[in-house]
C-alpha cells in the first residue's frame, strides 16, 4: 500500500454552490437558498454531494494525471457545509486499485470511495 499525498482544498464558498448548481443542472434551492434550506430542516444551505465527488475526482486526476480512470465509486458519509475545507487522503492498494477519504479539518468523514485506474501501476 503507497499513501498519496494529502490534499488541502480552500474552503467552500456560497458562490461554488451557485456555480456548480447552473453548471450541473442542480437547481434544488436547499444548496444556494438559506431559507428554503432552514424551511428543510437543514441548519443552512449544504454543499451538493456530487460537487464533493467532483474534487475527490480531481484529487485522483492530481495524483495520476497521466492515467485513465476506470472505475470510482462513493459512498457519502455526511452532508457538507460552505466554509468547509476539505482534506482528500488516499492510498494505492495494488496493481490499478486505490480508495479515497474525504474528510472536514476536525476529521468527520464526507465521502469514502475506491477507483480503478486503467493502466497498472504496481
Amino acid at each position: 500500500m503507497i499513501e498519496l499525498p494529502t490534499i488541502i482544498k480552500s474552503p467552500i464558498a456560497p458562490i461554488d454552490l451557485v456555480k456548480y448548481s447552473g453548471a450541473s443542472g442542480d437547481f434544488n434551492e436547499i444548496h444556494t437558498v438559506p431559507a428554503v434550506a432552514q424551511g428543510q430542516r437543514l441548519t443552512g444551505i449544504i454543499v451538493h454531494g456530487m460537487f464533493v465527488m467532483g474534487w475527490a475526482a480531481a484529487a485522483i486526476e492530481e495524483w495520476f494525471p497521466k492515467r485513465q480512470l476506470k472505475s470510482f465509486s462513493v459512498r457519502f458519509q455526511a452532508v457538507t457545509h460552505p466554509e468547509t475545507v476539505l482534506v482528500i487522503t488516499g492510498n494505492l492498494l495494488a496493481g490499478n486499485e486505490g480508495e479515497i477519504l474525504v474528510e472536514d479539518r476536525e476529521g468527520h468523514p464526507k465521502l469514502v470511495g475506491t477507483f480503478v485506474l486503467q493502466n497498472k501501476i504496481l
